[in-house]
């Protein structure tokens, strides 16, 4: 299990000894600190036997993830936020789900928000835009009761199948901060992965408690990770429509905006000027033309791996879909 840190405050050390009441007990932590300061060792006391692993400098989250995968060898390899409490059953949920179906590469966990009794997630959906957001988010854990196929997982509670991740690469080390569970879901659906939602393995969530809820970097990275999905995982003819499925939600972030509603209107409340949000759009298009040619690389290479038509891939997204207008109001 591989936990990514960047506070390393209070928040971790209640992650880590929830771990120590899991029922299922054949498991081992790796806490990778990307705090630079190495504020995590503090903590590392409430999980005896957990392993630490210091960086000089913040890896990401998706970099931090595959610097466990290199460290450990277990067949699966779970993934949980440094500010996410596992309830004990948790591990024995998803081992128990994936264990037996070899087609499956990765089980969704139900996250809470942190006392709560609201989902956080269960699974992701997609937007035609490349977009992505929690299934379930805000809704009651009754509306989700049974184990189903979903899209993918919110890598801040999941596990995943190590043969997947090694054919795969593991996580994309150059979308830093949000949106690489996205890049990776997708990769994992063209290479003909399953996944699995777990309801019984439940996690409550502190939801963006590093980066903040509505922030300047969220906002960012968001943007521009969103383009980098679009361009390494979406036939072209989404392609070709996917601008149009933006200005719409733009039109309805403004809209929101203007009645206090959804994410723009969060960003405005914790103190950021509304008008700047142009600029990260802008931004965060000139930074992915300057990723094109890896990206055009990287889209060629699931291409040639894929194990699904275009066709399949379409249904896929039309089956776990969210609208333009959905996205801009959570």
């Amino acid at each position: 299990m591989v936990i990514p840190t960047l506070l390393a405050d209070e928040r971790l050390g209640d992650c880590l000894e929830a771990l120590s009441r899991q029922t299922y007990t054949d498991f081992a932590v790796v806490v990778i600190d990307n705090s630079g300061g190495g504020l995590a060792r503090r903590h590392m006391g409430r999980l005896p036997g957990s392993r630490l692993i210091e960086n000089g400098r913040n890896a990401g989250f998706g970099g931090a993830i595959n610097q466990a995968i290199t460290a450990a060898r277990s067949r699966f390899i779970a993934t949980l936020n440094d500010d996410a409490v596992a309830h004990p059953r948790w591990l024995e949920a998803l081992v128990s789900a994936i264990g037996p179906r070899r087609d499956v590469g990765m089980c969704a966990s139900q996250v809470r928000l942190y006392g709560e009794d609201f989902l956080d997630s269960a699974g992701m959906l997609i937007g035609r835009d490349g977009s992505s957001k929690q299934r379930g988010h805000g809704r009651s854990p009754e509306d989700f009761p049974v184990a189903e196929e979903t899209l993918y997982p919110s890598a801040s509670a999941a596990l995943y199948r190590r043969a997947m991740l090694e054919s795969l690469g593991g996580f994309d080390d150059a979308f830093f901060l949000y949106c690489e569970d996205t890049d990776l879901g997708l990769r994992a659906r063209w290479a003909g992965w399953k996944c699995l939602y777990v309801p019984d393995a439940l996690v409550e969530h502190h939801y963006s408690h590093s980066a903040g809820r509505a922030s300047p970097v969220k906002a960012y990275y968001v943007e521009r990770n969103r383009l980098f999905v679009l361009a390494k995982n979406f036939p072209a003819d989404m392609l070709l429509r996917a601008p149009f499925v933006s200005a719409a939600r733009y039109f309805w972030h403004a809209c929101y905006l203007f009645r206090g509603r959804g994410a723009a209107a969060r960003f405005r409340a914790e103190g950021h000027a509304g008008a700047r949000m142009p600029w990260y759009v802008l931004r965060a298009h000139l930074a992915a033309a300057l990723h094109a040619s890896r990206l055009l690389r990287q889209r060629r290479q699931i291409r040639a791996q894929a194990r699904i038509t275009p066709a399949v891939f379409r249904h896929l997204v039309r089956s776990h879909a969210i609208s333009a207008r959905k996205v801009a109001a959570l």
